[in-house]
């Protein structure tokens, strides 16, 4: 994959001189990859917006034929309608267009082991970032730590026709997809006619506040013969849709960005501007009675600002029974320094206890190349989680994994920063994070601190205006 980005990416510079920006390359690529896959998956496309027909024509009659081709998808109706919404062609110069047909006809896409749209797109964003251009603000969820959690929740509609799974924050809809193709991988993709469409039709939610992601995530899904309902907007600042889910997978933005005051929600009991925060609290209001969720967050939403007023109310409507505290680097490239947690829910009955495992400490950090994140990282999670993917199979404790009740926690504010491993890396020179991973982690603390300090002034300006 590694060589298909480098070769594509390297193309992207002779397309600036024709007038094509980074971010339009790489949506007329999705494009191109997914007339592409199409083909190769023998997916439903309208007989004259094939990739057969694109590839037979050359000089004007190439870029007259791929606007038409776009205009088409555009007006076709359905779900193709609302993958090329406003979809326009940016190659003005038919060489380079048939250039790049050429070079993704040379490879057979569907026969890769990975999401390879996605996969692509990733790592031209991942370029785009490491030459300082804009529209990198998005990362994505690794495949093997969302297979992880689609393991231990086992997302399964089967006999349950009203069973709906979602990703508020779906980006290009990594942990639906994964949803679905754990289901495919239990069931050997043999289902009953009736329950099959049912299942691709009526199942798979999301909602996204970047048009592109949302894109990839339709496309992705389509791909793989689902038909899902993914929502362009803002799933914070936008008054809830009322729906409810039996299955919540997610991986909320990290950072501030754009979180400049609390949402005006009445369904929100905590008021602060902590996007991750806030995505708790909508993820709970959002699971049906009996629902449950995984959710990844970074370190300081266990401790800082209102976290503790947060999980107090979960707790309250939810049993959280578990967290998983995912090694070092787990983001890398996207967010080195960040450290990050799984925290896994069940809406209805109060917490107890929470069992809370540690993949992090005396494990070597992640890196990109020498240190790749794999399956093996989370085996020794998902044994001690246990086959109940509601977090209520027997469990045993280990160096590793440990039980805190409610009485502990309450005592510690209901903050989850608990840890009990003396972490002998980190105290060894040659394994110190290196130095982006720092400064990384140093920007997380002081966007904290601003998130608090925005609190106080905001209490303050109330208080001001109460007293006139």
């Amino acid at each position: 994959m590694t060589d298909i980005v480098n070769k594509l990416w390297g193309f992207c510079h002779t397309l600036r001189h024709d007038g094509v920006d980074y971010g339009d390359y790489i949506e007329q690529l999705t494009y191109l990859l997914f007339l592409k896959m199409a083909e190769e998956r023998g997916a439903t496309i309208p007989a004259t917006c094939d990739w057969k027909t694109l590839k037979a024509k050359s000089g004007t009659a190439l870029t007259d034929h791929y606007a038409d081709i776009l205009r088409k998808l555009r007006e076709a109706g359905g779900l193709l309608a609302d993958i090329f919404t406003q979809a326009v062609p940016r190659f003005n110069n038919p060489v380079n267009l048939k250039r790049i047909i050429a070079m993704i006809d040379e490879e057979d896409w569907s026969a890769m082991d990975v999401d390879v749209k996605g996969a692509a797109f990733e790592g031209l964003l991942e370029k785009a970032a490491s030459e300082g251009k804009k529209g990198a603000g998005q990362y994505f969820t690794p495949r093997p730590l969302i297979q992880s959690i689609c393991r231990v929740m086992k997302p399964d509609p089967r006999g349950r026709p009203e069973f709906k799974i979602a990703d508020p924050a779906c980006g290009t809809g990594g942990f639906l997809v994964c949803a679905y193709e754990w289901l495919v991988g239990e069931t050997k993709g043999i289902l009953d006619r009736a329950e099959a469409k049912r299942i691709k039709t009526k199942t798979y939610y999301g909602q996204d506040l970047v048009a592109r992601p949302r894109r990839l995530a339709l496309m992705n899904l389509f791909l793989h013969g689902v038909e899902p309902h993914i929502y362009l907007g803002d799933t914070i600042y936008e008054p809830d849709r009322g729906e409810r889910y039996d299955v919540v997978l997610t991986n909320p933005p990290f950072g501030t960005k754009g979180a400049n005051q609390a949402p005006d929600r009445d369904d929100f009991t905590i008021e602060t501007s902590n996007k991750q925060l806030n995505f708790v609290q909508h993820v709970v209001g959002a699971l049906k009675p009996g629902g449950r969720a995984a959710m990844v967050l970074p370190d300081n939403c266990l401790f800082e600002g209102k976290a503790g007023e947060v999980f107090e109310l979960l707790m309250q409507d939810c049993n959280l029974h578990t967290v998983l505290r995912l090694p070092r680097g787990t983001f890398t490239p996207y967010s080195q320094g960040v450290k990050a947690n799984v925290i896994f829910f069940q809406k209805g009955p109060p917490t107890a206890a929470t069992w809370i495992f540690d993949a992090r400490s005396n494990v070597p950090g992640i890196t990109k190349k020498d240190r790749p994140l794999t399956d093996q990282h989370f085996a020794e999670f998902e044994k001690a989680y246990g086959k109940d993917p509601d977090g209520q199979a027997r469990r045993k404790a280990g160096e590793r994994f440990r039980s805190f009740d409610l009485a502990e926690i309450k005592q510690r504010g209901y903050k989850l920063d608990i840890g009990w491993i003396k972490d002998d890396s980190l105290e060894d020179g040659d394994e110190l994070p290196e130095p982006q991973d720092l400064a990384a982690d140093a920007i997380v603390e002081l966007e904290s601190v601003v998130d608090d300090l925005k609190e106080i002034v905001d209490l303050l300006e109330k208080e001001e205006g109460a007293g006139k």
